[in-house]
């Protein structure tokens, strides 16, 4: 009769699976793939030998993930630069990185994609009454997170043409 022999799964290299699965639809904050660790009930000392580890490698860079987030944020989804930061904040981003990613996007340029954003809304809306027309630019403004002031001189820029 044979006896059965127990495998027992090393810590270790089950944490550093559960990382690369973690990191393999997207890129990660360091935070968020250290909540995820403790998620799945890694013990703290191990999911910092994991954390150092991707670091190492290479795969796991709080500076490139801000820039990447950054990048798909605000090009693709014409979000403000405040509520980009507020998404890293969340995300658990070191406020340095996140004051060095946000200094790249040049204000104009964030201007200016806003004033295109409220553009293509007013064009879709042009036949209303002007508050209305008013009310649904500065609503998709709001929901992208821009200011007051910016919906208020984009206004006034579209009325006047």
């Amino acid at each position: 009769m044979r006896e059965k022999t127990e495998v027992v799964a090393d810590p270790y290299s089950d944490a550093m699976t559960i990382a690369l699965y973690a990191l393999a639809p997207r890129a990660k904050s360091r935070a968020e793939l250290h909540a995820q660790l403790l998620k799945r009930g890694t013990d703290a000392g191990i999911a910092y030998q994991v954390l150092d580890s991707l670091e190492l490698q290479g795969l796991l860079n709080d500076l490139e993930f801000a820039k990447i987030w950054v990048e798909s944020r605000h090009r693709q989804k014409k979000l403000s630069k405040g509520v980009i930061e507020r998404e890293l904040q969340g995300k658990g981003v070191a406020a340095d990185i996140i004051e060095e990613v946000i200094a790249e996007i040049d204000d104009d340029l964030e201007y200016q994609m806003a004033f295109n954003l409220a553009e293509r809304k007013y064009r879709s809306c042009a036949h209303l009454d002007e508050r209305v027309i008013y009310q649904r630019v500065q609503s998709v403004l709001a929901r992208k997170g821009y200011s007051f002031d910016v919906t208020q001189r984009i206004m006034r820029e579209l009325l006047a043409s």
